[in-house]
């Protein structure tokens, strides 16, 4: 494996102002959270809840924000160089709310594709990626097959491969109660999915 050095703008390729269009009802949501502090028994009015409801509705304004990115406009950004061989990114971490429960799963993500024509994107691109689409109420599973779908259609790679391994809350501090459990998705496409030397590539390099 051969390794690149270049250098890329940092920045997001979508402004602050696009992410922006969509405003959160935070009034809305501060009033939910009263109803179920309310019917859960508790007294929304006491010191301590008192600001509750507020630093909530701004929690999900921000864990959320990934719900009006399309994590496609990060590849956006592509350079020209004489590279085929595998690119990875491992170890992304990120952070998410089951769409079941509304509880946090969280982990770590990693990234490969194997570009084609010299088609390369920035590294912080793939994190970003990442990063858009874990912030909404979500599945593990689709935000692994996201970003490697995400990698093939804007960069036509000759293939794609994105491992997630999270820890789930809604197995951890309810239902089974199983703290420390891991899963782990894999969404293979191109030659990843055809080859399982160039898979097991990616797995083994996954593990080192």
């Amino acid at each position: 494996m051969t390794h690149m050095k270049r250098t890329e703008d940092n920045k997001s390729t979508i402004s602050d102002k696009e992410e922006k269009i969509y405003k959160v009802n935070l009034p809305q949501i501060e009033e939910a959270v009263r109803l179920i502090l309310e019917a859960v028994g508790e007294d929304p009015n006491r010191e301590g809840l008192l600001d509750t409801p507020k630093r909530v509705a701004k929690m999900y304004e921000e864990v959320f924000e990934g719900l009006h990115i399309d994590p496609k406009e990060y590849f956006k950004t592509v350079f020209n160089e004489e590279h085929e061989e595998l690119v990875f990114v491992k170890d992304i971490p990120f952070y998410s709310i089951c769409e079941h429960h509304l509880v946090p799963f969280y982990g770590k993500a990693h990234v490969a594709y194997l570009p084609k024509d010299g088609k390369v994107t920035g590294l912080s691109k793939l994190a970003r990626a990442v990063e858009a689409t874990a912030r909404r109420p979500q599945l593990q599973e689709r935000i692994t097959s996201t970003v490697a779908d995400a990698i093939m259609e804007m960069l036509s790679p000759h293939g794609a491969m994105v491992i997630v391994e999270a820890e789930h809350m809604c197995m951890t501090m309810r239902g089974v109660k199983k703290a420390g459990a891991m899963t782990i998705t894999i969404a293979s496409r191109g030659v990843f999915e055809e080859d399982s030397v160039k898979r097991n590539e990616v797995i083994a390099l996954m593990k080192s």
